[in-house]
């Protein structure tokens, strides 16, 4: 791995960090292709956790790179550069935690919101910036936003892109849950090491029931879920889930 990221992993749990911290982390062509790399070598952890150097966590795209921000550049850039980077969060069988430590702002806003859990300190803010230099939502935002706060509150944090403070962020439902800065990097490592000892199995099947469920109808949705619990039903971590409860111990759960 480069310079741009950082990678550390013990315990199962693969902590990345965004390497950029003299311009909040902005996002250029060589981050964005490293960090894509990071992520899905993290598909072999059992948690990964995502954050920033520094006072940002990710201030959006590098403007001051400008290979594929011309007008024919853009949507060749997105697709062939963010949308893999934001695959590689949504495709992963783990849980992925967004450790939002600062500004989130742009198409860093959206890389946060596509990890399934965000815990930001509560000096951070969420700017969906875009409308300010005559952009719309991407990265995923157009996607993430209206699902997790309604279709007005997504709306306006588009249009008006005015910072959404942490606190604010966590009564709309945007994210899971503000805490004081200084207890930031406690309260992510303590929910990281619960998910890294969990059932990463079940995990990986929830993952994929949910991230579906807005896309089609109940009975399709019924039948996703029957599937799933069937896989996780014969699994090795179900048996020992039984085996533990009825035995009044912690479980020890392997993953399969």
């Amino acid at each position: 791995m480069g310079d741009l990221v950082r990678v550390e992993t013990e315990g199962g749990i693969c902590r990345i960090t965004l390497n950029r911290p003299g311009v909040m982390n902005a996002l250029n062509r060589p981050l964005r292709a490293e960090l894509t790399a990071a992520l899905r070598a993290g598909h072999a952890a059992r948690v990964i956790v995502l954050t920033g150097a520094g006072r940002a966590f990710c201030s959006g795209q590098d403007l001051t790179d400008a290979e594929g921000l011309d007008e024919a550049g853009f949507e060749a850039t997105l697709n062939g550069e963010y949308v893999p980077m934001i695959r590689a969060i949504t495709e992963a069988p783990v849980p992925v935690i967004a450790a939002v430590n600062g500004a989130a702002a742009g198409a860093g806003a959206n890389l946060a919101l596509a990890c399934d859990l965000v815990i930001a300190a509560e000096s951070a803010v969420f700017i969906q910036a875009f409308a300010r230099i005559g952009l719309i939502p991407d990265a995923g935002g157009t996607s993430f936003l209206p699902r997790r706060v309604g279709f007005q509150r997504a709306m306006g944090a588009a249009l008006l892109a005015e910072p959404v403070g942490a606190r604010q962020a966590e009564a709309w439902g945007m994210i899971w849950e503000a805490v004081p800065d200084a207890q930031l990097q406690q309260v992510v490592a303590a929910r990281a090491a619960k998910l890294a000892q969990g059932p990463t199995g079940a995990y990986a099947a929830l993952k994929e029931a949910l991230r579906g469920a807005f896309d089609q109808p109940l009975e399709a949705q019924l039948a996703l879920e029957a599937r799933l619990q069937g896989l996780c039903g014969a699994s090795a971590d179900f048996r020992e889930g039984v085996a533990a409860f009825l035995e009044k111990r912690v479980p020890d759960f392997c993953g399969r």
